[in-house]
Order: structure tokens, then sequence, then C-alpha cells
């Protein structure tokens, strides 16, 4: 399963919206140009992915001149599977429909891997609620990446101290 463009580009824009607003979302709104710039993100696909967000209630617009977006939450409040959610990615491995009781076999019959990749979408969306925005932005991601990267240290260590 791949996350689609909708919830990386959303997570990575609202990264970026947390740290330009120092990650209390009072400081001066933050245009949807500043931010595909530096995401190099298309602003035209940023406005629909900021709608979705702006009535999932995860950011607030300001009009007009010195207008912009800031963070509705702080960034320890905002969960990335919120983020994800909210742009309407899926978070689903199977092709099964969901909270269907049938399968998507001819026979409606559930595929002999339709749990393997059920239970991988459960673990998906999990591990995406245990992470805030202000993991991300901190470099606090559990997991195996953040030793590899070098960028920080790993979870395990962090929460030893």
């Amino acid at each position: 399963m791949r996350l689609g463009t909708r919830g990386r580009y959303a997570v990575m824009a609202m990264a970026e919206l947390a740290l330009c607003t120092g990650g209390t979302g009072e400081a001066r709104p933050v245009t949807l140009a500043e931010i595909a710039a530096r995401q190099d993100i298309s602003q035209s696909y940023l406005e629909q992915l900021f709608g979705r967000l702006r009535r999932a209630g995860l950011v607030r617009s300001t009009r007009g001149p010195g207008g912009g977006y800031r963070l509705a939450r702080p960034p320890a409040e905002l969960r990335i599977v919120d983020i994800v959610v909210a742009v309407d990615e899926s978070l689903r491995a199977t092709r099964c429909p969901p909270d269907q009781r049938s399968g998507c076999m001819k026979d409606a019959s559930r595929c002999v891997t339709h749990d393997l990749w059920d239970e991988l979408g459960i673990h998906i969306h999990h591990f995406l609620s245990a992470v805030s925005l202000e993991d991300v932005c901190a470099r606090r991601v559990p997991g195996m990446s953040a030793r590899l990267s070098g960028d920080a240290r790993g979870y395990a260590e962090q929460a030893a101290e």
C-alpha cells in the first residue's frame, strides 16, 4: 500500500505551517504561495487540500492582505491520521469495500491475503494516530528511520531520557 499524494502533501504542508508559525498558530498567517514555494507543491493543489483541512477544523484562514492560514490547534494536539483522513485519503490496504461482509473475489469470498492487508491498514492507522504534527516537526517519529537518517536520535533513546 502506498499513501497517495493528497495525504503526503497535506502532512508536508501542515508541517510547514507549524514550522512557520513557531508551532503556536498565533504568529502571522502563512500564505499558500509560501508553502508551495518551500515544499515544491502546486499552489492550486494546496488550495484544494486546505479547503478540506479547513472544513475538518484543522486550520483557520484569514482573508485579505496579510491573510493566510494558521493551525486551528497546537501541533501537539494534531494527529497525522486526522490530517490524512481530512483530505479523504484512504488508509485501507484491501481492495474490498469497507464494512462489506463479502469479499472482492468473483464468488464474493475474501482472497487468501485479505486478513494480511486488513491488518496492515489497521497498523498504519494506529501508527499515524500515535504521531502528532509536533512529533514530525521535532523529528521524533517512532521507529528505525530516525536512527538511520542521522537527523534525530531514535525514539527509544529519546523515551529513555
